[in-house]
């Protein structure tokens, strides 16, 4: 019963606004050729005639010729406002995009430029490596006589306690071989880091240079560019 109320309903308002639409354009000068009916704020017609009453200057429209058929419409201010945000974003969006694809195609273009075949590269990030290595070693060598100096001054220190000797020095020397030994080893795990994020990116590298002279990278870019409207 409630359903068949609200189909009813639904129909006698579909054909007050109908017959309210045909009266509109009776009224209509004959030179006038259009009807205009405001909406309120949930999008529903809520009058029609020859011009937009001032308290609704501001609501959304649709324009009907003197047949009924709808041939303009327009929107709020604030769906307005919503659709100009909207635009906004999609513009910086696309911007940012071709930003990016423009950095990628100079990074590619420049990484063609700097190697000849994907041996050049394996040989310049073993000569990354090799330096590291260098200095890594040198990192160790100094953590290992820092290491000996500290089992050194703990010996000293033990026998001077023993003898009941002063041992200020001795404990100042051990606090200052442990806080070199804590230096050189966050030294030796940044140089190990080093290492890996090496490899890492000449092996990121080495990929793309190889899709570039296989075609593959500008088969998926081309795949992913936006068809051009």
């Amino acid at each position: 019963m409630l359903k068949f109320n609200r189909a009813f309903f639904a129909a006698a308002l579909a054909l007050v606004l109908a017959a309210f639409i045909a009266e509109s354009a009776q009224a209509q000068p004959k030179g006038s050729g259009k009807i205009i009916c405001w909406k309120d704020k949930s999008g529903k017609v809520i009058g029609c005639g020859d011009k937009v009453p001032p308290e609704y200057e501001d609501s959304a429209t649709k324009e009907l010729d003197r047949r009924g058929v709808t041939r303009r419409t327009t929107e709020t201010a604030e769906e307005q406002a919503r659709r100009a945000a909207e635009d906004q974003r999609l513009a910086k969006q696309k911007a940012e995009e071709k930003k990016q694809l423009d950095e990628q195609r100079r990074r590619d273009s420049a990484l063609l430029n700097t190697y000849a075949s994907e041996k050049e590269i394996d040989q310049r990030r073993d000569r990354e490596l090799r330096e590291v290595d260098r200095l890594l070693g040198q990192f160790q060598g100094l953590h290992k006589a820092a290491a000996a100096r500290h089992t050194d001054a703990s010996g000293r220190l033990a026998a001077a306690e023993k003898a009941k000797k002063p041992s200020a020095a001795l404990k100042d020397e051990i606090a200052r071989a442990e806080a070199g030994m804590a230096r050189l080893e966050q030294s030796i795990a940044g140089k190990n880091k080093e290492k890996e994020e090496i490899r890492a990116r000449y092996a990121q590298t080495r990929q793309r240079y190889m899709d570039l002279r296989s075609g593959r990278a500008q088969s998926a870019a081309a795949a992913a560019a936006p068809a051009k409207k």
